[in-house]
């Protein structure tokens, strides 16, 4: 099957408490993802556009990326990156109104470049998929728990 083990294509949907354009601003703000995604343990802005992001969910490996936005667009509520590292693709969150809420569509492809993951890609990846959706219904909790803290957080001046 060749590189096709190493690659995977994730799509979530988040139902989110509160308009677009706050989901938006605090989805926007990379570098307050740790306080509110606990497996998104550290990231560290390179400038404007991009960062390096360190990952670790339930199983004990970290993984780390370099992400450079290439799409904010508040109006159409697109962000999207590019990432290299340990991971290499994109990954993307398209954000739409959803009565008085937000339906925040997340999608990502990647190919694994970690080699210990690649080396253990066909016996693993049923726990890699597992971690993964761990990590986003984590992701899911701590943003809904922080929208509803602050319902009009991300609409204030800057």
């Amino acid at each position: 099957m060749g590189t096709a083990w190493h690659q995977y294509h994730f799509h979530s949907t988040w139902l989110l408490p509160a308009p677009p354009d706050a989901v938006y601003r605090v989805l926007e703000r990379g570098e307050e993802y740790p306080s509110w995604w606990p497996q998104v343990r550290e990231v560290r802005p390179r400038d404007e556009l991009s960062g390096v992001a360190r990952f670790r969910s339930l199983l004990p490996y970290d993984l780390e990326i370099t992400a450079h936005a290439v799409r904010s667009d508040p109006a159409e509520g697109v962000l999207e990156i590019v990432m290299h590292g340990d991971l290499e693709g994109w990954a993307r969150w398209t954000l739409l109104p959803d009565g008085g809420g937000t339906r925040a569509v997340y999608e990502q492809r990647v190919e694994v470049r970690k080699p210990l993951m690649r080396a253990l890609a066909v016996p693993c990846r049923p726990l890699f998929l597992a971690n993964h959706a761990l990590m986003m219904r984590s992701g899911r909790r701590g943003l809904r728990r922080l929208l509803l803290r602050s319902p009009g957080r991300g609409l204030e001046e800057e």
